[in-house]
């Protein structure tokens, strides 16, 4: 059986949206089913305009279908994105996990495999602290945390982040960190295929 994977993400100006994509790619690759989805965005269009970036990838990924509860229920696994806001997760995807909490009652996500990733503007911007608060969602969730840790030797020239992927600067994701962002999807896939065949 075929895990299903939703990779549910906020981005701002491209970086997450790049590394959800990555994620996702590593995960179809091995084998999932795959629903790439964006969180809805919060901020009002005067805020979205003092920053061309910004309105640029609005735009551009108006199409990607916005996260639903469907989309919790429906999977197997998760990988979860957002930029670092304060060395925590974004508002936007903040405010779509805090809607969970009926899911969360039923038990929809217990025991299900998670990951998460990340995006600051420079090396020591909140990136570790970011994706370890995501997790505390998963570990109030009941869910199975999946992180790349060093199990493969695309995570040091990607940073070497044990917890998630995490892009530094403003420039887009290097293909080092892409490819360890594949890698870290196809890992979660790979370890969800596995539990539900229930083998090690």
């Amino acid at each position: 059986m075929s895990p299903k994977v939703a990779v549910i993400y906020y981005s701002s100006t491209g970086n997450v949206h790049q590394l959800a994509t990555a994620v996702a790619e590593g995960a179809e690759k091995a084998g999932a089913e795959i629903r790439l989805r964006r969180v809805a965005e919060l901020a009002p269009d005067a805020a979205i305009d003092t920053n061309p970036a910004w309105r640029r990838h609005v735009e551009a990924t108006k199409d990607i279908e916005v996260a639903t509860l469907d989309d919790v229920s429906w999977a197997d696994a998760y990988a979860f994105g957002s930029p670092t806001r304060f060395g925590n997760i974004a508002a936007q995807l903040k405010q779509f996990i805090d809607t969970t909490g009926g899911l969360w009652s039923q038990g929809v996500m217990t025991s299900k495999p998670a990951t998460g990733f990340t995006s600051a503007a420079n090396r020591h911007g909140g990136n570790e602290s970011t994706t370890l608060a995501l997790y505390n969602t998963f570990h109030h969730w009941g869910s199975i945390t999946v992180p790349p840790g060093y199990t493969d030797p695309v995570i040091l020239p990607a940073g070497g982040n044990p917890y998630g992927i995490a892009h530094h600067g403003t420039d887009a994701p290097t293909e080092e960190t892409l490819k360890a962002a594949r890698y870290q999807g196809e890992r979660l896939a790979t370890i969800t295929a596995r539990l539900l065949a229930g083998t090690k």
